[in-house]
């Protein structure tokens, strides 16, 4: 993996960086609409960019149309203009969009002269990934030389966006051997070119033909595949779109299934255009017979945030102190997570509605305060979400269009007339928001969030889980920076008998620290509170509501960064602890965790995946300690490390990125996700932003029959790699989800263990080859597996569909070790023979103790090199001495030479095994 280096890394404001998409677009009658492609507001203005952005996706949709048979085309994108730039009067407000839900950014590079463009993809082959990230450079058209043109780039990340899938070039590794033949690695192989190298001197260069590495195999470190002029090969575009043939996607019949790339990694030798035919997209479609129309364009502005609390007073509302919790997460909201010049008006129901208040617009403490004392304080009545929903219209029509607006629900009642209000909802143009409150909250809930685009978050009556407020926390804007976000640091909660202290530390790293708030919250009697800064200096000054059951302590100016100490006292009651501040600087992106689950429901027995991704600005955090819990509606609590070894559910290792299976379901409905993460002492931030999936970089072309060269493109400096240590701690909400068809306890074993995908082999010794791999677990990255099956065989193909006759290895000795381990195994082949120029190909099976099999393995590869004889050194013969050597590292197929070095005359036929 390669990335650019800079010796000054400038930081970055970027909006919701970090951000988890959550996407609207659709596809209607083949095409695409609901295309969100934002600037971000780091971007100067420029009129021209509009424009440009037009151009690129016009040209793409018949590029598109073409490459898939004429199934697919671009039919209508909304551009995300930034709040600061001129008002026009074709700029509208934005219904559903917002930076949170871009499919597309267009944003400054960082670092500075990065214009790579790149798909963010977090998931498996098949599985959408995440957002496009453009540059305005690239956008303009200033980077043809190295990525071809912009519209087949968009068409090359459209294709890892909406149908998951993967390059199949390798920066790492451009060469492979297969039957002691050289070859580039490409898609189709019916791509032709030249394998050249340029070497540079004193300021003059000369390109010349690769060499061969005598000790490898392959060629000279340098040398690359450049593509023919006049190319007649239409594939692939997953490999270079910016070759002038080619407009189609590798199928079955031309893919290069021994390439080296993450293509066949990741989608088990599969082509691009297997996995698109497999998608939704390409079930529910026929070819067009008629050419599609041009695509067309919504030009919205971001505006100020408007936004309605409609909060449950029902009579249900004084179960398990739900009214008095729901004032504090409220007045945490309103007082620290809504952002300044926001404009916010409430509404409380039952089966009425009551406005409480109008919008106001938030410009210091005096709104903020304004508005807690609207908070309800009284329960009763029954419940009508829809009165609810169209009092909050209401109050914001008065003056604003519902267009983008937001309205915060929560409510705890059934309601089976919530469908009434759907059609109204939709219309609106507003997002909803829902927070649902103990185990009887409608069913119907999530619809509501799910057709505007809104979060959705559900919190028990556990209170010691502090679900509440961490709700409420999590709902920042979708459309203003996060140097204005509220950052949760801590949240925390214990039930304390006979003068129990609940003790703890909080980081305070220097990447926060304005507007800092300690929140701590009772359920009898206010406790007794200690608080210490970094210095060992108490603070005192907490504000006691005794009303409310909370106390709070705004940190003056900026919290000095540090380990912060705080012990809390009491008897019979639960405790919580919420710790909440902002960026430090405006200029110094702070450390964010977004988490969510892969899809919104979980049906049993299919596994949920958690992801949490941590980043500051665009770099990722690497090792923190990261831990999901995951509470049912029944209050049982699961706790899951999340790991980055890109393993079992974690697609990259060290990407920032840390994920888990969850498969401890326990009831039907909802589950709540909070995860913690910790940067200790062995925590980085990695100062180079590792490789993505994207378009690939153009390192020459021939002109006239001489090559042209770019510049090499930067790799990643072993130094930029050991990053930069970072100490913090944060809290975030993961949303919810919800579960069905979960069978009564005791729920049978059905899940099997999870696919290896990290398997590696080299040769040890002469005739030994050594495998490694993470272990998985008894059910899917969780436990201990029962057996291993590993197979090998002479044909990568034979080995992937018919595993099962394949040779089997002997593993009598080979006992699994627990989930996430180093599993290590050494063997001799048997029944094969090696002999120069054999590929050999190694997979694994894990079986559970029920007999579950798991998928199988990525499929590792062992070549045999033997180098041409060289001149004897001496006249006295010797036995020939092997000189192993590891040729590659890749992910997926590993390719190994066994070299011999000939001492004397002696000649030998080998045969391993």
């Amino acid at each position: 993996m390669g990335s650019f280096k800079s010796s000054v890394f400038i930081l970055v404001l970027h909006l919701l960086e970090g951000a988890l998409s959550n996407s609207l677009i659709q596809l209607n009658n083949n095409g695409y609409e609901g295309i969100v492609i934002a600037i971000d507001p780091n971007v100067p203005e420029d009129e021209t960019l509009i424009q440009q952005i037009k151009d690129m996706v016009t040209q793409a949709s018949p590029y598109l149309f073409e490459a898939t048979e004429k199934r697919f085309y671009f039919k209508h994108a909304a551009i995300l203009i930034p709040e600061k730039w001129k008002t026009k009067p074709e700029y509208v407000r934005p219904k559903l969009e917002t930076y949170k839900n871009a499919d597309v950014l267009v944003d400054e590079p960082n670092p500075p002269g990065n214009n790579e463009p790149y798909t963010e993809q977090m998931g498996n082959c098949g599985e959408k990934g995440e957002r496009i990230h453009f540059t305005r450079d690239f956008i303009a058209g200033k980077m043809l030389r190295q990525y071809g043109p912009q519209e087949r780039a968009f068409v090359h990340e459209w294709a890892h966006l909406r149908w998951g899938v993967f390059d199949e070039y390798n920066n790492n590794q451009k060469f492979y051997l297969s039957n002691r033949k050289r070859k580039a690695v490409r898609c189709s192989a019916a791509i032709t070119g030249k394998n050249v190298v340029n070497k540079c001197q004193g300021g003059s260069c000369v390109t010349s033909s690769c060499k061969t590495d005598r000790v490898t195999g392959l060629y000279e470190k340098g040398c690359e595949f450049i593509p023919d002029p006049g190319q007649m090969a239409k594939a692939s575009i997953m490999f270079s779109q910016s070759i002038d043939s080619v407009v189609s996607f590798c199928t079955e019949k031309n893919h290069n299934k021994e390439a080296p790339n993450l293509q066949n990694q990741r989608c088990n030798l599969q082509s691009t255009w297997e996995v698109i035919r497999d998608s939704e997209d390409f079930k529910t479609t026929t070819p067009m017979t008629t050419q599609p129309p041009k695509p067309t364009f919504s030009l919205l502005q971001i505006g100020q945030r408007i936004l309605c609390l409609v909060l449950d007073k029902s009579g249900s509302m004084m179960i398990s102190d739900r009214l008095k919790r729901l004032n504090q997460a409220g007045k945490l909201f309103l007082l620290q997570t809504v952002e300044q010049g926001s404009w916010v008006g409430m509404v409380t129901f039952d089966s009425a509605a009551y406005v409480q208040s109008e919008l106001i617009q938030i410009n210091s403490g005096t709104e903020r305060d304004a508005l807690t004392r609207r908070l309800p304080t009284a329960a009763a009545g029954g419940t009508s979400i829809c009165t609810g929903l169209r009092s909050a219209f209401t109050v914001i029509r008065k003056k604003y269009p519902t267009d983008g607006s937001e309205i915060v629900l929560l409510t705890d009642g059934e309601d089976n007339t919530i469908s009434a209000c759907f059609n109204e909802v939709k219309q609106s143009g507003a997002i909803i928001h829902i927070v649902a409150l103990g185990p009887s909250a409608a069913k119907e809930l999530e619809e509501l969030s799910k057709m505007t685009g809104g979060l959705k978050t559900y919190a028990s009556d556990q209170a010691q889980n502090n679900g509440l407020i961490d709700a409420f926390g999590a709902l920042s804007s979708g459309n203003r920076a996060v140097s204005q976000h509220s950052i949760q640091l801590e949240s925390r909660g214990l039930t304390l008998q006979n003068s129990q202290w609940m003790n703890g530390t909080v980081i305070v790293d220097s990447t926060v620290g304005n507007d800092t708030l300690f929140l701590i919250t009772w359920t009898t009697q206010p406790p007794q509170i200690l608080l210490w800064d970094p210095s060992g200096k108490r603070q005192d000054g907490f504000l006691v509501d005794t009303h409310t059951k909370m106390a709070s302590l705004q940190i003056p100016g900026t919290a000095t960064a540090g380990i912060w100490n705080y012990s809390l006292q009491a008897s019979s009651q639960t405790l919580t602890l919420t710790v909440t501040s902002r960026a430090s600087s405006a200029t110094l992106p702070p450390v964010t965790v977004t988490s969510k689950m892969n899809k919104d429901t979980g049906k049993f027995p299919s596994p949920m995946v958690v992801y949490a991704k941590i980043r500051q600005g665009s770099l990722p955090i690497l090792r923190a300690r990261v831990t999901a819990l995951i509470e049912s509606v029944s209050g049982k609590t699961v706790t899951l490390e999340l790991l980055d070894n890109g393993a079992g559910a974690d697609a990259t290792k060290d990407d920032g990125i840390y994920s888990r299976y969850f498969t401890a379901y326990d009831t039907n409905g909802r589950y709540s996700v909070k995860v913690r993460a910790l940067g200790g002492v062995n925590t980085v931030r990695q100062r180079a932003i590792p490789q993505q999936n994207g378009a690939m970089y153009i390192p020459g072309w021939t002109e006239n029959g001489e090559v042209k060269w770019n510049p090499p493109r930067p790799e990643i400096n072993k130094d930029d790699l050991q990053g930069k240590q970072v100490l913090f701690s944060r809290t975030s909400s993961g949303g919810s989800f919800v579960a069905s068809c979960v069978p009564k306890a005791p729920t049978p074993d059905v899940f099997p263990p999870c696919q290896i995908t990290d398997l590696k082999a080299k040769i040890q010794g002469d005739s030994l080859i050594n495998l490694t791999w993470t272990a998985p677990g008894e059910d899917y990255d969780h436990g201990t597996a029962y057996k291993y099956i590993i197979g090998i065989s002479t044909n990568i193909l034979d080995l992937r569909d018919k595993f099962d006759e394949s040779f089997q290895v002997n593993t009598t000795d080979l006992i699994p070790k627990e989930a996430n381990s180093e599993e290590v195994f050494v063997f001799k082949p048997e029944s094969i023979t090696f002999e120069n120029g054999t590929d050999l190909f190694v997979a694994v099976q894990a079986v559970d103790k029920v007999n579950l099999t798991s998928e199988i393995s990525n499929i590792a590869r062992v070549s045999l090199f033997i180098p041409p004889q060289t001149p004897p050194e001496t006249a006295n013969p010797s036995l020939p001495c092997p000189d192993i050597n590891i040729n590659s590292t890749i992910p997926g197929i590993h390719i190994l030479k066994i070299m011999w070095k000939w001492l004397g005359e002696l000649q030998l036929s080998v045969a391993l095994g």
